[in-house]
């Protein structure tokens, strides 16, 4: 799981350079001496540093997405027109018949459902069973919590963004713009906020990316743990960290095949 996880998290964070113009190469190296300082420090080290980061930068993104939506509420009923249009009609799969665009589309949705929340891949739970609690009921809901707020919540509200923002033909689904991806969400943050969208998208997928590297960096240290004894980690995450500069600076379809 080591190089297709943190390979495609830390080349989102590459695009910082289409949005700030940092070369690929200086991101990557301070990104990986950042994760190696912080995961050198062990799960408390990894989980103070997480909650620092993620209620913040979710709080502060989701405040950025309702405000555009809101400035376009006007464009939602076609918005939600489109969405399930191209959903389930030949948008979803190239020709083919109905069955096909339905299996295409469940296809896909499980697809980015899994790369998003990490849902039934059974990797959080070793994340959940390192968390201090005064009950492991209470853990498992905010486990489920975070699904909802991460794939529900924040997904559905970036699509919106970019689609409220004049990006997409509305009547055909057809893009309008020549960037993609990151790339995408910070031009339609830029349409409406200038300069300091763009920026304030960098830093959140900086911060999210960072996080998300963080975390799979423990999942990988408790198996190789399990398999080469605890002294053994130390080779795991120098590799891991060696990792995510070649994530960061490999093509990002790439990262995602893999």
């Amino acid at each position: 799981e080591l190089i297709p996880s943190v390979a495609n998290q830390a080349a989102s964070v590459t695009d910082i350079g289409t949005v700030a113009g940092i070369p690929k190469a200086v991101s990557a190296v301070v990104i990986a001496v950042i994760i190696l300082a912080v995961v050198w420090g062990g799960i408390r080290r990894i989980a103070d540093v997480m909650n620092a980061v993620v209620p913040f930068m979710s709080v502060a993104y989701f405040v950025g997405v309702m405000v555009i939506v809101a400035m376009n509420i006007t464009k939602l009923p076609e918005v939600v027109s489109l969405i399930f249009k191209c959903a389930f009609t030949g948008h979803a799969a190239t020709g083919g018949f109905a069955g096909s665009t339905l299996a295409i589309t469940i296809r896909w949705g499980l697809a980015r459902g899994v790369g998003s929340n990490d849902a039934g891949n059974g990797q959080s739970a070793i994340a959940h069973a390192s968390a201090i609690t005064d009950h492991p009921a209470r853990q498992g809901m905010w486990g489920i919590f975070e699904v909802f707020a991460d794939t529900l919540v924040v997904c559905t509200l970036t699509a919106l963004v970019v689609l409220t923002s004049g990006l997409v033909d509305l009547n055909t689904g057809a893009v309008l713009t020549s960037m993609e991806k990151t790339a995408m969400v910070a031009e339609a943050f830029s349409l409406h906020f200038g300069g300091f969208g763009s920026a304030f998208i960098a830093i959140a997928i900086l911060l999210f990316a960072f996080s998300t590297v963080l975390g799979w960096s423990h999942y990988g240290t408790k198996a190789f743990e399990y398999l080469f004894g605890t002294k053994a980690t130390i080779f795991y995450k120098i590799v891991f960290v060696l990792f995510t500069i070649v994530g960061a600076t490999m093509q990002l379809d790439l990262a995602w095949d893999l």
